[in-house]
């Protein structure tokens, strides 16, 4: 039998290992934390529970490699929103939308899941520093942009779209509150003697609640 590669082997962990996240995500998504363990994420992919060992050590390692995986994918999203041509006001709403792609995802499950999970605290302590990282890309802009205080703006931006995500969760209508979400974001970032994007027209979001 001729011999593998170094390589080779490591490419095909890494799609192994690349499969068994996404199983682990399928099934967090699905049926919840409780039902997350190696032995499950091994039968979703077909590999036996001795060879899953190899990747993960325990249900809160999985929840940690997860997190470890989701937080770069989406701040190189959130770096991509804000890296398209256009003005600060188009960027900033770039941004907005993909922010409240990822609170919506099943990566935020994730970090539901996390929180409930006993997972040790440096876990927790790594998450808060990752979600953290989730400002930076739009800190970087407003420093370039002449801002005073980008960190302090970046963080309240943030919050901004954690609520407007916190609407979406409880049922409000997506597109009202996505587009006033938007709108307050653009408000908040404009810099002084600048006008902001064109606002949405007004919206029916408390005449649509329960």
């Amino acid at each position: 039998m001729p011999r593998i590669s170094a390589a080779t082997v490591a490419d095909h962990r890494a799609r192994q290992h690349a499969a068994l996240l996404e199983a682990a995500r399928e099934i967090l998504a699905t049926t919840g934390v409780g039902a997350l363990t190696p032995a499950a994420v091994g039968a979703k992919v077909g590999l036996a529970r001795s060879s899953v060992y190899r990747y993960f050590t325990s249900t809160a390692d999985i929840l940690t490699q997860l997190v470890e995986d989701a937080f770069p994918r989406w701040t190189d999203r959130l770096h991509r929103s804000l890296a398209e041509p256009g003005s600060l006001d188009e960027r900033v709403r770039a941004f907005g939308r993909a922010a409240m792609e990822f609170a919506t995802s099943p990566d935020q499950v994730l970090m539901v899941a996390v929180q409930e999970a006993e997972v040790p605290a440096q876990c927790h302590a790594r998450i808060q520093e990752l979600h953290h990282s989730l400002s930076m890309p739009l800190q970087e802009v407003l420093a370039a942009e002449g801002h005073r205080e980008p960190a302090v703006l970046a963080a309240l931006a943030w919050a901004i779209v954690r609520e407007g995500t916190r609407l979406l969760i409880e049922g409000a209508p997506a597109e009202e509150v996505t587009a006033v979400t938007l709108d307050t974001l653009s408000r908040a970032l404009t810099p002084p003697g600048q006008s902001p994007g064109r606002p949405h027209p007004p919206s029916t979001i408390s005449r649509s609640r329960p």
